[in-house]
Parts: structure tokens; C-alpha cells; sequence
């Protein structure tokens, strides 16, 4: 008996499509769909407007609380210095999060009905639609949920008066890396850095994807051995 492969109809909502693909979701969803205009993810009018999100809200939300974590410790008495050291110790440690989430999390195995419906939602739907400008930064109502556990793990490591500076570093990294990673996607950069980046970025996208796995720079990828080799000419 001879079983038909599930192909997925991409004129109806995906999200509950995709795991029906079981093994095969893997090289589906790594093929990808080079389109401004994204898909529909839900029949439901509701969930999918929480799926898009215009890259400005991301720092007309959290640049305030950024700015309101800081203040915290500036009224415990730390100084300019502190302060300063706390938000870039903040940013660093977003920087390892930030590749580690998506070597680890976002690039996951799955072939199971549900792990490939729930990798697809997370990160399988930029690999599969990478221009989808409404889908390129997280969506502020999911941030919000993640932010506990990382307030938490900030606060273990931390003392009370250093953990807001350390944490709004945290979120500030957070908030360069989401715009960057826009704007890697939708920008037209000038000089040579940001060009660069550019390259490094669509590279992990259309030529190694299991490789170059840093947003914000490529030094991580260099600590822990995945950059990608560059292009023979």
C-alpha cells in the first residue's frame, strides 16, 4: 500500500497544515517562499493579528521600559559608571541568549504533528517566508510572557537594586536585535558593516542554514565554531 505524502495548500491558513508533513516538515519548511505579502497562519481573525507585528512597536513598547528599568537603579543610589557597566553586561548577555535560542531552539529537529506545528509558529515560518515583513520581530503580547522567567533568572544572579539596569540591558539587546534583524531583511544598507552583516544574515538563510546562527554579529558564531565558510569564487 502506497501512502500519499500530505502537501500543504498554501492559499489556506498554515499553522495547522504543517505538521501534518511528519518528516518531510524538515526540508518543506527550508525551502523558502521569497514573497513580501505572508500567509494566513489562522482561520480565526483574532490570532492572526497576533501574529503581525510592524517592527516600530517593538521599540515604542520596550524602549520605555528599558528606560524605566535603568531609572530603578539610578534611585538606589548607583552611579553613572554602574549603570552603564550593568546595561552592557545586560546587552552581552542577550548576545549568548540570542544565539543560543537560535541555534538550539529555533533551528530544533521536529517530525511530530505538534513539534513541527509549534517550530513552524516559532521560527519554521521565517525560514519558509524570510520577506514576510508583518512576521520579522516577536510579537510584544509573547515578549511580555517571556520576560518573566528572564526577570527571574536576572534576579537570581543579580542584587535587588542591580537586577532592573541588568535586565533593561537585557531588553535593550533585545530590542536592537529584533530592528536589526528587520532591517537585515528589508534594509538597503550603504557602508561596509552593515553590508556585511547583511550578507552574513541571508547567507543562513538561502545558502547554510545550519551555520551563522548570531542576528547582531557573528561573534558567537566564532567562539563556539559555526561560521559558515565563506563562498569560493
Amino acid at each position: 500500500m502506497v501512502v500519499q505524502e500530505f502537501t500543504v495548500d498554501l492559499d489556506k491558513p498554515l499553522v495547522f497544515q504543517v505538521g501534518h508533513l511528519g518528516e518531510a516538515y524538515q526540508e518543506w519548511v527550508h525551502q523558502p517562499i521569497v514573497c513580501k505579502e505572508g500567509p494566513r497562519f489562522f482561520e480565526s481573525d483574532f490570532w492572526e493579528f497576533l501574529t503581525r507585528t510592524k517592527w516600530w512597536v517593538i521599540p515604542l513598547i520596550w524602549l520605555p521600559v528599558v528606560c524605566w528599568c535603568i531609572s530603578m537603579s539610578v534611585k538606589a543610589g548607583h552611579a553613572p559608571a554602574e549603570i552603564a557597566f550593568m546595561v552592557a553586561l545586560g546587552i552581552f548577555i542577550w548576545t549568548l541568549l540570542e544565539y543560543t535560542l537560535h541555534r538550539f531552539l529555533f533551528h530544533i529537529k521536529t517530525k511530530s504533528y505538534w513539534g513541527n506545528t509549534a517550530h513552524y509558529l516559532l521560527h519554521g515560518c521565517h525560514h519558509k517566508h524570510p520577506m514576510d515583513g508583518l512576521r520579522l520581530v516577536f510579537p510584544p503580547a509573547a515578549t511580555a510572557i517571556l520576560l518573566i522567567p528572564f526577570w527571574n533568572a536576572v534576579s537570581l544572579l543579580a542584587t535587588p537594586s542591580t537586577t532592573p539596569s541588568v535586565f533593561g540591558g537585557g531588553l535593550l539587546g533585545y530590542v536592537m536585535y529584533d530592528c536589526t534583524h528587520y532591517y537585515l531583511h528589508h534594509g538597503q544598507p550603504s557602508s561596509a558593516l552593515p553590508k556585511d552583516l547583511k550578507k552574513y544574515h541571508l547567507n543562513h538563510h538561502f545558502r547554510i542554514q545550519n551555520k551563522g546562527f548570531g542576528i547582531t554579529s557573528s561573534f558567537w558564531d566564532k567562539v563556539f565554531g559555526t561560521l559558515p565558510q565563506a563562498k569560493q569564487a
